[in-house]
């Protein structure tokens, strides 16, 4: 009976220890919320999540921020809206996190942005592109990484330019970031050269291109030159369809993205030489900052980084430099910490701008040219964001009042 009872005790005092101890666990770490479409769009978001993994190991490797260990919580967001935003709410309530971070598609990004804003939690937009999320739908909880539709267009406007080429034809996939791509591309050119036409816009739903119709109807426009926007698989399938009827030849070709390993690799030999692209030529910057980080992320994954993993890699170390100027996770201390926030990145240091949240991470401009049977960048540039994007004045006319 005696020993009974003292085994009863022992397991009695064991379980309270537990419970005691296991909130106190909880708090050794910094918890970061992440969501994003990992399931429908892996060519950019495993290299990513790779990317966040490698700057989560390197900050722990060191001890953390304010001597705790960053702790990843990552969901996918089913590349629906109204599911993206069921899954920030779970994670701010559920898993108690502080802040989240991610999406990759714009409307994606632009549902969490508003969510957000009326949930008044720390939001960082790592990927999606479309101008909103820092302008007209801005707030005060909202800031974002990645170079936008306006920055990367603005990128290749000289190249527009220079080409004088009066009749143009765009194509872009039909939803937020596409759009707006569109509208940046025609605003720029027409302001610049005003006797430029837009002979015909092929806008299919995203992941549904219909390549070869949407080639032949840009070909019997008969167009001097093309802005694509089209991306992944999009791209793949008017890259090929494009080819066999002769669409590119002898036409100037703009294309955002397009340079990106993620969907310049799958073309291989079919890589679409001579068109000026932005995008990633990464075994061929030789900072040493970019070199740091390739050797460390091919050590770890015996792989080389895509765009993906340098953005998924920036995230983090945002969030950490973010979390250390701010001495921890509350929303208002975070947002006033990113506002002029520094950040160090293999592609060199950047900041997060006061004026409208936004990152001045810039992106490499180029051409693509073949080398030994696969697409690659050649005669490229890296544009710095902060000299593509408008002043604090013209920031004041797009961005609500409220979300300063």
């Amino acid at each position: 009976m005696t020993t009974r009872r003292h085994v009863l005790s022992f397991a009695l005092a064991s379980t309270i220890t537990a419970v005691l101890v296991l909130p106190a666990l909880a708090q050794e770490t910094i918890k970061i919320g992440e969501l994003n479409s990992y399931k429908a769009q892996p060519a950019f978001l495993d290299p990513y999540k790779k990317g966040m993994d490698l700057a989560l190991e390197e900050i722990n490797a060191k001890g953390g921020v304010l001597g705790k260990k960053l702790e990843l919580i990552v969901r996918d967001d089913g590349a629906n809206p109204g599911e993206a935003v069921r899954v920030a709410e779970e994670l701010v309530t559920r898993e108690g996190v502080p802040l989240i971070a991610g999406t990759f598609l714009s409307h994606i990004g632009l549902a969490v942005t508003n969510f957000a804003g009326q949930k008044k939690v720390f939001f960082l937009a790592a990927e999606p592109l479309t101008d909103k999320i820092t302008w007209q739908n801005g707030n005060r909880y909202t800031f974002r990484l990645r170079a936008t539709t306006y920055m990367q267009t603005a990128m290749l406007m000289p190249a527009a330019i220079a080409a004088k080429k009066k009749r143009w034809a765009l194509v872009y996939p039909n939803f937020e970031y596409g759009q707006s791509a569109a509208e940046n591309f025609k605003t720029m050119l027409k302001a610049a050269q005003p006797d430029v036409e837009f002979v015909t816009e092929q806008a299919p739903p995203l992941g549904k291109v219909d390549a070869g119709a949407v080639a032949q109807a840009i070909d019997d426009a008969k167009p001097d030159a093309i802005f694509n926007v089209l991306f992944g698989a999009d791209l793949t399938r008017f890259v090929r369809e494009g080819t066999t009827r002769g669409v590119f030849k002898n036409r100037t070709v703009l294309s955002l993205l397009s340079g990106e390993p993620e969907y310049l690799d799958p073309l291989k030999e079919e890589a679409p030489v001579g068109w000026i692209v932005t995008g990633y030529p990464w075994d061929k910057i030789k900072t040493p900052e970019h070199m740091a980080f390739v050797n460390a992320y091919q050590k770890k994954f015996n792989d080389y980084p895509r765009l993906g993993s340098v953005v998924g890699y920036a995230t983090i170390k945002s969030l950490a430099a973010g979390i250390e100027k701010a001495k921890g996770t509350d929303t208002e201390k975070m947002i006033a910490a990113f506002r002029g926030l520094k950040v160090d990145s293999p592609f060199g240091p950047f900041e997060y701008r006061a004026s409208d949240h936004q990152a001045t991470m810039g992106a490499y401009v180029g051409k693509i040219a073949l080398e030994n049977g696969k697409g690659t960048m050649v005669d490229f540039k890296y544009v710095d964001g902060k000299d593509v994007l408008p002043g604090a004045d013209e920031v004041k006319k797009l961005r609500p009042a409220s979300a300063n």
